[in-house]
C-alpha cells in the first residue's frame, strides 16, 4: 500500500544516516528509473499533444510552449524547495526546509529501497503533470507571463501541502487515507483549480455561442496514447518496487481505461448515432484518472466498475459544465480529471473492502474497520482538499492578476491567436 510504504520511506529518509550500508534494490531501482520516464512522457510529449490538438489551429503553440515551460520551472521549483517541504517530517500541515536544495542527500542514501535522488526524481514528474494538466481550464485565453507565475505559486502553496497531507505522513495519512497515485494529489487540485481559472477568467470571446472544435484529432489521439502508457509508470511505479502490487496497479489502471473509453463511446452511440475519436479517448482519461487513487487498493473486478462509473459521470458532467451551467473550462479538465478523481478517491472506500467476492480489493487504512470507516475518511479527503485548494487557487490568480496586469489576453490578442500574440510564432506554415 503506497501509504505504508512512503511511510517506511520517509522513516529510511529521517534515520538513513544512521545506517552503515543502506540496502539498494537494484531491481525495485531499475523499475523506478522506468517508471520516471514513463511519467514524464505523459507531461511531454503526451499531454503537450493531446491538449495541442484539441485547441484551435492558432493556439496551439502556446499549449505546447506552456507544457514545456511549466516542466521546465516545476523541476526547478521542486529540487529547490518542493520536495523539502512535501517529503520531511514537518508538521502535519507541511514538511520542512532541512532537504533545500537537496541538502545532505548523496546518491548512496536510501528512500526504502531505492536511492533517495530517484524518489525525488519520480515524486518530481508528479509535480510537473499536475499543474500542467491546469492550462487546459485556461487554455487559448490567458497571458503566458501569468500562467508561469500562477503555476510556479500554485506548485508551492497548493501542491505542495496536499502532498505533504497524503504521501509525506500529513494529517490525512495518519488518518489512513488512500490516495495511491494521486486522485486528491494530483486530480482533484489540478481540476478544482481548472475550474477556479474558468471561473475567475470567464468564458473565450464567442462561447458558447460559436463552436470551437479542435483542430487537429490525430495529434490529440497520439497525445492520448502516450497518456495511457505513460499512466503504468504513474500508477504501477506508486509501488515503488517491481512486484505483485506494482503488477496489480497496472492491471486495474489498464481494464478502468478500457471500460471508461467504450462507455463513453457508448454513451455517445446511442445519443447521437455515431461514437466519436474525442469521445473515446476522453473516456479514457476519465478511467485512468477515476482509477488512479484506487490503483494499488482494489481489484479488477472493482476496476470494471469503476471504469464503467467514470466513463458515465465525466461525460454528464462535462455536458452539465458546458451546456447547462455554461462554464467554459475549456478542455474539460474539471469534469474528466476532478471529477474522476473525486469518484475515484470515494470509490476506493468501497472497493477496498475484502468481502465484495469478485469486486473485492485489499482492505481497509491503519485503523480504520469497516467500509463506512473508510469512506468518511475518503470523503474528509476529498472535501479538505476540494476546499483548500479552491480558496488558495481564488487568492493566487488575483494576485497575479495583480503582478502580471491581468490574467487575461486582451480581446484582439485572443482573436489573433496566442501564438501570434505571445510567442510570434506560427504553429502551421500558410
Amino acid at each position: 500500500m503506497k501509504n505504508k510504504i512512503l511511510a517506511a520511506c520517509l522513516s529510511m529518509l529521517s534515520f538513513g544516516a544512521l545506517a552503515s550500508e543502506p540496502a539498494i534494490n537494484g531491481a525495485n531501482t531499475a523499475w523506478i528509473l522506468t517508471a520516471t520516464a514513463l511519467v514524464l512522457m505523459m507531461t511531454l510529449p503526451g499531454l503537450a499533444l493531446f491538449y495541442g490538438g484539441l485547441v484551435r489551429s492558432k493556439n496551439v503553440l502556446s499549449i505546447l510552449m506552456q507544457c514545456f515551460s511549466i516542466a521546465a520551472v516545476c523541476s526547478i521549483l521542486w529540487f529547490v524547495v518542493g520536495y523539502s517541504l512535501a517529503f520531511t517530517a514537518g508538521n502535519a500541515f507541511i514538511g520542512d526546509f532541512s532537504k533545500v536544495l537537496l541538502m545532505g542527500v548523496n546518491p548512496s542514501d536510501v528512500a526504502g529501497d531505492i536511492p533517495e535522488p530517484l524518489f525525488m526524481l519520480f515524486q518530481m514528474t508528479f509535480a510537473i503533470i499536475t499543474p500542467a494538466l491546469i492550462i487546459g481550464g485556461f487554455a487559448e485565453r490567458m497571458k503566458f507571463s501569468a500562467v508561469l507565475v500562477f503555476c510556479a505559486f500554485w506548485l508551492i502553496f497548493v501542491y505542495v501541502p496536499v502532498t505533504h497531507w497524503v504521501w509525506g505522513g500529513g494529517w490525512l495519512a495518519q488518518m489512513g487515507f488512500y490516495d495511491f497515485a494521486g486522485g486528491a494529489v494530483v486530480h482533484i487540485t489540478c481540476g478544482v483549480a481548472a475550474l477556479v481559472a474558468a471561473i475567475v477568467l470567464g468564458p473565450r470571446h464567442g462561447f458558447p455561442k460559436t463552436a470551437m472544435l479542435p483542430h487537429n484529432m490525430t495529434m490529440t489521439v497520439t497525445g492520448a496514447g502516450l497518456l495511457w502508457v505513460g499512466w503504468f509508470g504513474f500508477n504501477g511505479g506508486s509501488a515503488l518496487a517491481a512486484n505483485g502490487n506494482a503488477a496489480m496497479a497496472m492491471l486495474v489502471t489498464h481494464i478502468s481505461a478500457a471500460m471508461g473509453a467504450m462507455t463513453w463511446a457508448a454513451i455517445e452511440w446511442k445519443k447521437f448515432g455515431k461514437p466519436s475519436a474525442l469521445g473515446i479517448v476522453t473516456g479514457m482519461v476519465a478511467g485512468l484518472g477515476t482509477i488512479t487513487p484506487a490503483s494499488g487498493f482494489v481489484g479488477p473486478g472493482g476496476a470494471l466498475i469503476i471504469g464503467l462509473l467514470a466513463g458515465f459521470v465525466c461525460f454528464h458532467a462535462t455536458v452539465f459544465i458546458k451546456q447547462k451551467v455554461k462554464i467554459d473550462d475549456s478542455l474539460d479538465v474539471f469534469p474528466v480529471h476532478g471529477v474522476g478523481g473525486i469518484l475515484g478517491t470515494l470509490l476506493v472506500g468501497v472497493f477496498s473492502s475484502t468481502e465484495l467476492g469478485v469486486f473485492s480489493g485489499y482492505g481497509f487504512g491503519e485503523g480504520n474497520e469497516t467500509m463506512m470507516d473508510q469512506v468518511i475518511v475518503q470523503a474528509i479527503g476529498v472535501a479538505a482538499t476540494i476546499v483548500y485548494t479552491a480558496i488558495i487557487s481564488f487568492i493566487l490568480f488575483k494576485i497575479v492578476s495583480f503582478m502580471t496586469g491581468g490574467l487575461r489576453v486582451t480581446e484582439d490578442q485572443e482573436s489573433q491567436g496566442l501564438d501570434i500574440s505571445q510567442h510570434e510564432e506560427s504553429g502551421y506554415s500558410l
